[in-house]
């Protein structure tokens, strides 16, 4: 059975275990708490040197990190792709813009606000308001999407709904108002309602 490598709270390692409840696939997770320090020891950074999580492992032994390319591996072949050249890359632009634009100031707000202590938080306080500022944009790009369209790519569920359910979920911890999207809470409520989903924490 193929591993995953994983802290629970992360929405990056959520993706994966999402994305394998939707296609009903089993794998092992170890837990690893990104804040002990333990993914820059030496045991872990020989299996990624670039010392993340998440960090897939196959049966055979080969290693697959990044959350993105670990669910393009599991997806592939499955609907949550789609079969549309055009769509598939409308998939890839909103995965692209859910790690450049998204995901550095949602996800880091989340990690600073809700993760550290009070102490180390003042070392990053003057960020708070451009993480804020820049997350509320990509939010704001994804409410205008969704007021036209259930879904981001294909009309259908797939990867860059995963990719961005991830950490918007659970936005309001970095201290995002979710209630001033509308649209983005109606599409959360789409995702949960999908087959086999599974809440942020769970396992497959």
């Amino acid at each position: 059975m193929p591993t995953l490598y994983q802290d629970p709270r992360s929405g990056n390692c959520y993706k994966v275990i999402l994305t394998a409840a939707h296609l009903g696939l089993q794998i092992k997770t170890i837990d690893i708490d990104v804040t002990s320090g333990l993914t820059r020891k030496p045991e872990f950074l020989s299996k990624n040197p670039n010392g993340r999580v998440p960090l897939f492992e196959l049966d055979d032994g080969r290693l697959l990190p990044e959350s993105n390319a670990i669910i393009w591996y599991l997806a592939e072949g499955s609907p949550l792709i789609p079969a549309d050249r055009f769509a598939r890359a409308q998939m890839l632009q909103w995965m692209f813009f859910e790690q450049y634009s998204h995901e550095p100031y949602i996800a880091v707000a989340r990690f600073w606000l809700t993760f550290v202590s009070k102490e180390q938080l003042r070392a990053k306080e003057h960020l708070i308001p451009e993480w804020h500022a820049k997350g509320n944009a990509a939010l704001g790009v994804m409410e205008g999407h969704l007021k036209k369209n259930d879904w981001f790519a294909a009309d259908h569920f797939s990867l860059a709904d995963i990719a961005l359910y991830a950490y918007t979920h659970c936005a309001e911890e970095g201290g995002f108002d979710l209630k001033s999207y509308p649209a983005v809470g109606d599409w959360l409520a789409r995702v949960a309602a999908t087959r086999g989903f599974v809440k942020m924490g769970k396992a497959v």
